[in-house]
Order: structure tokens, then C-alpha cells, then sequence
């Protein structure tokens, strides 16, 4: 059932990618996408593109926002640029809504050029029956 979930928010992360522009080029749980590679160190659930713009997204869990890494996770993956052509990689964050709050706090914590680049996308909690 933590699947199932999951895979709704691995979802509703590739909704807004759509919803920015951004073509998606690896995703976890993808029928017919391959798995993201890892970035350094860290999984990421999501990889896109627009034009020559790339993006990264990930999902936060609550108890991954109670846990002190994720300043250095989040530094890390918002400070990331392409290879070549040395532009900024975008990072959305999906966070279950009622979390939001937490996240905010935690970004507004981290580096001025790392607080520009990350996109907090609300996920919303949807109940099984």
C-alpha cells in the first residue's frame, strides 16, 4: 500500500513537470521511461527537460524532513548544473501538503543560490478506501 502511494506522488510530480513545460525523460514506476540514475549520491524519482532546460524532481517523506541530511540532499541537488553548457538544473520537491510548512522553513535554511533553484509542488494526500 506505501507503493500505491508513492507511485501517486511520483505521479503527481510528472502532472507538474507537464505543467512547467518539461518533458519527462526517466521517471520511477514509468511503463515505458527507464529508472532516473542516481545523482551523486541521492535517488531521484523524476528527470526532465524543456528545450535546454533540465529539471530534477524528488519527493520528500515526513520523515525524511525531520532528518538533518536532507539540508545537505537539497543543497546538493539544487546546486547541480549540466555538463557542458554549465546551466542550473531546476529541482522540484514535492512535498505532502500538509508539510509544506516544514519544507519552506527547511529551504529558507539553505544557501541563496540553492533557495532560487528549488520549486516546492504540494502533493496532495489522497485517501484509500
Amino acid at each position: 500500500m506505501e507503493k500505491n502511494k508513492y507511485e501517486e506522488r511520483v505521479d503527481n510530480l510528472i502532472q507538474h513537470f507537464w505543467k512547467y513545460g518539461y518533458m519527462t525523460l526517466s521517471r520511477k514506476f514509468g511503463t515505458y521511461l527507464p529508472e532516473p540514475n542516481s545523482v551523486g549520491k541521492y535517488d531521484v524519482d523524476a528527470i526532465g527537460k524543456q528545450k535546454k532546460k533540465y529539471a530534477i524532481g524528488i519527493i520528500l517523506k515526513e520523515e525524511e524532513l525531520d532528518d538533518p541530511k536532507v539540508y545537505s540532499k537539497l543543497e546538493f541537488l539544487s546546486t547541480r548544473e549540466t555538463k557542458y553548457s554549465h546551466k542550473r538544473v531546476t529541482l522540484f520537491v514535492g512535498v505532502p501538503r500538509q508539510f509544506l510548512a516544514k519544507a519552506k522553513t527547511i529551504i529558507s535554511n539553505l544557501s541563496e543560490n540553492a533557495q532560487k533553484n528549488i520549486k516546492l509542488v504540494p502533493i496532495p494526500e489522497q485517501r484509500i478506501n
